[in-house]
């Protein structure tokens, strides 16, 4: 399934290049040692106005083991919700922690000033659609997300962190 606007070869552009998959698997890694190393000092952030989005870490229950896992996330704030996409690097596999919340909604994030229970859920229709045009603002998502987001196979999942009670 294709984005809501998509950019490609059939429309004259050319495809974006995503840079290799061990280089992409790699920045992560860095960048959760950074934060691991620094005692939860570095590498998370609060989105910025002008396109900045922030960092934070989604620790999911594992779908098969029911072991915790982590994993660091650009977002950014959509009023008391945190809003990110299931995009894996742009490669086709959906994520990981993406498949873990379909199994298990209930999760928590790490932001920078503290902890949050959310409860996760995919965006639909109208409010994806909302949602998928903000994301547009954020540079860190490449140059033209519509043309990243076509490189995968199915729709790119906009992902909503809705807060809930403990």
């Amino acid at each position: 399934m294709s984005q809501s606007t998509t950019a490609g070869p059939s429309d004259g552009k050319r495809a974006p290049r995503l840079p290799p998959r061990w280089f992409v698997r790699g920045a992560w890694v860095v960048h959760r040692a950074i934060h691991r190393f620094s005692g939860g000092r570095r590498g998370l952030a609060t989105p910025k106005p002008g396109g900045q989005f922030g960092y934070l870490v989604l620790k999911t229950v594992g779908r098969h083991s029911g072991k915790e896992r982590a994993a660091i996330l650009g977002y950014y704030e959509d009023g008391p919700n945190l809003v990110t996409l299931a995009m894996n690097g742009w490669a086709s596999p959906e994520p990981a922690w993406w498949l873990n919340l379909q199994a298990h909604p209930d999760a928590v994030v790490e932001l920078k000033h503290g902890l949050r229970a959310v409860r996760a859920r995919a965006a639909q229709g109208e409010e994806r659609a909302r949602l998928w045009a903000v994301v547009r603002n954020y540079s860190g998502y490449g140059n033209d997300v519509d043309a990243y987001a076509s490189l995968r196979s199915s729709e790119t999942a906009v992902v909503v962190l809705e807060p809930r009670s403990v």
